[in-house]
């Protein structure tokens, strides 16, 4: 029944390689299908939006293209080689991508799970240049996998790993919600200025007082004040000398950990080989690298937290200021000024200085700002926790999914390991 065999690829399904719509033909693209590129998020399992789409009549001239919904789509090209997900509706892809519609003897989820497990036999299969490696169809074909050949073993596996994918999913879709009322509340109050009166009407759309300010060069109401960033926070540079404790464990903070997990990673301190700044509950993380300048860590209170050199750490007293002074880091008028204000050899190691980002200016109210800050706190709080709620359902997901492959672990034991991480009942799309 749980019988593991080597399949090649193209007994799986069919394989279906994209490919891209004249650019003679602008009337191909519109609104009506995805069109799936390696640069679309492929880091969740259900790819339900991209950057472009095609028109029915684009779709139409691509018909043997037309991928059916839980397709298994695979990147076969460059960095991203390897990359899998499954498509929600039916769409087209491009010629980087291989797509397998697997036929009645296979579980489409069960698929790109085995897929992800076989990421290095991918990587390992592609060839041309290091600097751009390839897969064709013919060669992704007869590659071959392990997988259980018994469909209803597949579901029950499949059944395991995909609610851990469904709330992962569920809680990145309520963060980005709270992120955008948070986001709403910010520029309706301190971009537009319709903040409530005392009256409880919006100040500037009911008549509020506005007077300009030559170093904004723009209205404020009156009676505000502009303020640099550097009267608002200081930067703090304590450092942490890990080989004063080479066994303790430290949640650390970076530009490539927190990319993948939203979060921190966990090191011990004989394996932390450069400086490293200590990092405060009221602390804020402000990248200063290009073109990472959006990173920004709003720490939660934990005990041995640090962060690389990456970052630009904002110390504050005052948490309704912490909550206040995020939004307006992630803001793009300041990610611009940090964009402007870098210098470097290039592209790629340009940074902006940390005094000329605490130059930044911004029209200032204090009593505002700590009611702001107040109002967003448990939205703030909310979203932090179910990112590390997110990144143990991750590292569990990750432990079970070569467990369950390779039959070290039966569906039962992952059951009862998941009976309180998960919630089966949660769907795609709901």
């Amino acid at each position: 029944m749980n019988k593991i065999s080597r399949v090649k690829i193209g007994d799986i399904g069919k394989t279906i390689t994209g490919k891209t719509p004249s650019s003679s033909d602008p009337e191909d693209f519109g609104a009506k299908y995805m069109f799936v590129t390696p640069s679309d998020s492929f880091d969740k399992k259900i790819m339900n939006s991209t950057e472009r789409f095609l028109s029915e009549e684009g779709a139409k001239k691509l018909s043997k293209k037309l991928l059916p919904p839980k397709s298994v789509m695979i990147t076969c090209i460059g960095s991203a080689m390897g990359k899998v997900s499954m498509n929600e509706t039916s769409c087209v892809t491009n010629q980087q991508i291989n797509s397998i519609v697997p036929n009645n003897h296979f579980d489409p989820d069960y698929i790109y799970y085995a897929i992800k497990n076989n990421y290095k036999v991918l990587r390992n299969a592609a060839t041309g240049s290091t600097a751009l490696p390839l897969i064709n169809k013919t060669d992704f074909d007869i590659l071959e996998i392990p997988l259980h050949k018994d469909k209803i073993y597949q579901q029950k596996i499949s059944s395991v790993l995909s609610p851990l994918d469904a709330k992962i999913e569920l809680n990145n879709k309520i963060n980005r919600e709270l992120e955008a009322m948070a986001k709403t509340l910010y520029d309706y109050w301190f971009v537009q200025f319709d903040f409530p009166n005392e009256e409880g009407k919006p100040y500037k759309s009911s008549g509020g007082k506005m007077v300009f300010n030559s170093e904004l060069k723009r209205e404020i109401p009156n009676g505000w004040e502009v303020k640099t960033l550097s009267k608002i926070t200081s930067v703090s540079n304590e450092s942490l000398n890990p080989l004063l404790t080479p066994e303790k464990d430290f949640k650390h903070y970076s530009i490539p950990t927190f990319d993948t997990t939203k979060t921190y990673g966990v090191e011990k301190g004989i394996e932390i080989r450069s400086n490293k700044f200590k990092v405060a509950e009221t602390d804020l993380l402000v990248s200063k690298l290009n073109p990472w300048f959006s990173r920004v860590i709003y720490p939660i209170k934990e005990d041995d937290l640090i962060c690389s050199t990456e970052f630009v750490v904002w110390r504050t007293s005052d948490k309704n200021i912490k909550n206040f002074l995020f939004m307006v880091a992630t803001g793009e008028h300041f990610i611009a000024h940090c964009t402007q204000s870098a210098t470097g050899t290039s592209n790629s190691h340009k940074r902006v200085n940390p005094t000329v980002m605490m130059r930044y200016k911004i029209p200032y109210s204090a009593d505002l700002i700590h009611k702001y800050g107040s109002i967003i706190d448990p939205l703030l709080k909310d979203i932090v926790s179910k990112r590390i709620e997110n990144q143990h359902l991750t590292a569990l997901r990750d432990w079970l999914l070569p467990m369950l492959m390779n039959g070290q672990v039966r569906v039962k034991e992952a059951e009862e390991k998941l009976s309180m991480a998960a919630e089966p009942s949660v769907k795609y799309g709901n």
